[in-house]
């Protein structure tokens, strides 16, 4: 029992690990359009985000329930904590090594095809819920694209009312806006995000027969929102840089737009339970609203890599996953 406890506090030390990363990695995300736009002073905006982070992630746990269950039946799994523990590590390094980079990859990803890998080498391949994690992966697919539509149309019509207005009085007005939908981002990032940490502690818990349900215990709940608040509060400038300069150049008129996209996209996925990339939310959002101002002005060469990125980033890190657990059990 007592050996039971340490491996749990393993990976509940890992689990918190992963969301505080998580943290600086994804939640420049939210904040990356503002500070580029100079709506929000930096110190300003990661207190800010820390704490619709928090909020929304103490609020729900529909995405928690479906990492808990959706790959693999924890009930079912003789080693599930060994599992764990393999899937975040796998996760954590390949997040400090997109972090160090600069390069927007997917958390949600990582954790996903990570715990696939983990299960698929741990358990066998009958103990993968193909079916869950096919469905997760639409979500993840699709999510991107429809954030692109979504930002291209609100870009437009914002075009189509204000282009005869002049730019300094529109981006003014913006500017103000931009505080609202930096919030509104955070706090739609923190009902998805932090919910892939409370999953996979719960499901942790549920092998090692100290918790029976999906819903998260409260103690797991504040602790993932209380990580994911301290990691946001260290900032994540090198995703801020590549988002807000490397794409095309934001104005506020363009961070609104973007933000508003995100957001929208990623708190109707939560609603879902469908747990998303807000990596993925964030900069197809981005890419439509630059391709509706100018086509030409967006990077695509930029855009291109991260897109290979977010394409490798489950076989990897599935494989990842599956090697130390090999290693270490």
């Amino acid at each position: 029992m007592e050996t039971t406890f340490i491996v749990l506090a393993v990976v509940v030390f890992l689990a918190l690990a992963f969301d505080f990363i998580n943290g600086f990695h994804d939640t420049a995300n939210a904040i990356a359009m503002s500070v580029s736009t100079r709506a929000l002073k930096p110190r300003t905006a990661i207190l800010l985000a820390a704490g619709m982070n928090f909020l929304g992630a103490i609020t729900f746990t529909g995405v928690a329930k479906t990492i808990g269950g959706s790959i693999a039946d924890p009930t079912k799994l003789d080693n599930g904590i060994e599992i764990v523990i393999a899937t975040l590590i796998a996760a954590i390094i390949w997040n400090l090594a997109t972090w160090w980079f600069g390069i927007p990859s997917s958390s949600s990803h990582a954790m996903i095809g990570a715990l696939a890998g983990a299960v698929f080498v741990g358990a066998g391949a009958d103990s993968v819920n193909w079916e869950g994690f096919l469905e997760i992966v639409e979500a993840l697919i699709f999510s991107p694209l429809i954030a692109f539509v979504v930002g291209y149309i609100i870009m437009m019509v914002l075009k189509w009312t204000l282009g005869r207005r002049s730019p300094h009085t529109v981006n003014k007005g913006f500017r103000s806006m931009q505080i609202l939908t930096a919030a509104l981002q955070s706090f739609a990032h923190g009902t998805n995000d932090a919910q892939k940490a409370m999953g996979i502690m719960t499901f942790a818990l549920i092998s090692a027969d100290q918790w029976s349900s999906l819903e998260p215990p409260l103690w797991v709940k504040l602790a993932a929102a209380t990580a994911m608040a301290l990691g946001t509060s260290v900032g994540g400038w090198k995703i801020i840089k590549t988002l807000g300069t490397k794409i095309f150049k934001i104005e506020p008129m363009n961070g609104f737009a973007a933000d508003v996209s995100s957001a929208s996209v990623i708190f109707t996925a939560t609603l879902l339970h469908l747990p998303i990339s807000t990596t993925h939310a964030a900069t197809s959002s981005i890419l439509g609203v630059g391709a509706a101002k100018r086509f030409r002005a967006v990077k695509w060469g930029m855009a291109g890599r991260i897109v290979v990125a977010w394409f490798i980033t489950i076989p990897i890190v599935a494989v990842m996953s599956g090697l130390i657990f090999k290693l270490l059990f």
